[in-house]
């Protein structure tokens, strides 16, 4: 093994040793003039002129998607084979990605380590905590490109643009209409169940 001499990291191998080593000197051989960047790699320069060129060489054999990294593609390929790799200690579920994995066991342990700075409420992920600060800031970066609507989340867009293009993907098994959002569906749905219709949130 190879230990680096500035920090605590250490490497299998040496050329990766030396890789590593350019963060410290500061040596970025490989500069992308358009972005301002540099890299230690001309691998890593590669990968970042595809933010730039928008270019996804690596294609799923299944369906039309492609993607600019082979890791993306290989997560993407779980949704065809359904292989969720990752359980949980605590109750067996599964998961495609680790990601979901770590988010899930929280609910476990009710751990909450991210907490908003303007009020007193915490959550389980950063991604979260992000998405509550945008009750406090009014952010909404998401914008619909047919009228005048933002929205600060984006499955809120995905939503909201159904009633441009008249999709309509939750329908009822009983009688096969559709909706455009699935809490109007589960209100249809007590009509056949000669139950009491309730008022769903309106993210379902």
């Amino acid at each position: 093994s190879h230990h680096c001499p500035h920090c605590e990291e250490i490497f299998p191998f040496l050329s990766k040793l030396k890789i590593h080593l350019k963060i410290h000197t500061g040596e970025n051989r490989y500069s992308y003039t358009d972005g301002g960047k540099n890299f230690t790699t001309s691998k890593a320069l590669t990968v970042h002129q595809r933010v730039h060129t928008g270019e996804k060489p690596y294609s799923c054999s299944s369906c039309a998607a492609s993607f600019s990294l082979m890791c993306n593609i290989k997560r993407h390929e779980c949704i065809h084979t359904e292989e969720k790799p990752y359980s949980c200690s605590d109750c067996g579920k599964s998961f495609s990605r680790l990601g979901h994995l770590k988010t899930h066991e929280q609910k476990h342990t009710g751990e909450k380590p991210y907490s908003c700075s303007d009020c007193v409420k915490c959550f389980p992920t950063s991604t979260r905590l992000k998405f509550h600060q945008r009750t406090h800031t009014g952010e909404k970066p998401y914008s619909c490109s047919d009228c005048a609507a933002s929205f600060s989340l984006w499955c809120n867009l995905k939503r909201h643009e159904r009633i441009h293009t008249g999709e309509k993907p939750d329908h009822c098994t009983d009688c096969e209409k559709r909706f455009y959002r699935l809490g109007h569906l589960k209100r249809h749905q007590c009509i056949h169940k000669g139950e009491k219709p309730q008022q769903f949130s309106q993210t379902s």
